[in-house]
């Protein structure tokens, strides 16, 4: 399946790299230049995925996401040359679904780009009203990538969508921190324990502003499971 990416990066020979990598694994391309320019492309709804540098004039990566996440669900995966665990965990909290540090090599970026669109099922719509699995005034249709507390639609990145997803298949478990990784990024990857908690913490705050602040509960020292999802 053709998927239609935007790549935000201010340094042509990335973007190429990137451009290659992806035309070859059969996707569309489109790229912008610098930040501002990258967030209207984005808002336009064209893409089913951003590749975006954090580093970039006009408008910092950071600050597109958290823009761009204001009214859309895109997924978005940060290409940059910063490696320090507070930039990975910022980007997670600003709404980021995953992250690569330059150098890089092509082959593992299209990987994760196929990763990040499975999960997501390349769906942005934040006005569909999901017919999935309920639990009190909370509704999941993680199939179509739609999430509602009381028929409001609630806007989710595909690592929280396969978070809550877990949890909803499990609602009465008890899920440790490594499901919940295995749940969000595929058995065998190691990701910290601040990433999983920022995942988490966004989560629940989404669904605490949409209405349901007892969506997730926490059993100290073992883990995480649905709450009563009451208004």
């Amino acid at each position: 399946m053709t998927h239609s990416i935007l790549i935000v990066d201010d340094d042509p020979e990335i973007r190429q790299v990137v451009r290659i990598g992806l035309t070859q694994a059969g996707h569309t391309v489109e790229e912008a230049g610098d930040g501002a320019e990258g967030l209207a492309k984005a808002q336009s709804g064209r893409f089913d995925l951003v590749v975006l540098d954090i580093g970039l004039p006009r408008m910092d990566g950071l600050e597109v996401c958290r823009t761009l996440r204001q009214t859309r669900t895109t997924p978005i995966l940060f290409l940059t040359a910063r490696n320090d665990e507070i930039d990975r965990v910022l980007g997670f909290e600003l709404g980021g679904d995953d992250y690569v540090v330059k150098p890089f090599s092509p082959r593992e970026l299209s990987a994760r780009v196929k990763a990040i669109l499975k999960r997501s099922g390349a769906v942005d719509s934040v006005t569909e009203v999901p017919k999935g699995v309920q639990r009190g005034c909370l509704t999941l249709d993680a199939d179509r990538h739609l999430c509602a507390v009381a028929g409001v639609p609630v806007a989710l990145t595909a690592r929280e969508m396969a978070l809550l997803a877990h949890l909803m298949a499990h609602p009465d478990h008890v899920s440790a921190r490594p499901a919940l990784t295995d749940a969000m990024y595929g058995v065998n990857i190691h990701v910290s324990d601040r990433t999983v908690d920022s995942h988490l913490r966004n989560l629940r705050a989404k669904l605490s502003a949409a209405g349901c602040a007892d969506a997730i509960e926490t059993v100290h020292g073992v883990g995480v499971r649905m709450g009563p999802c009451s208004e």
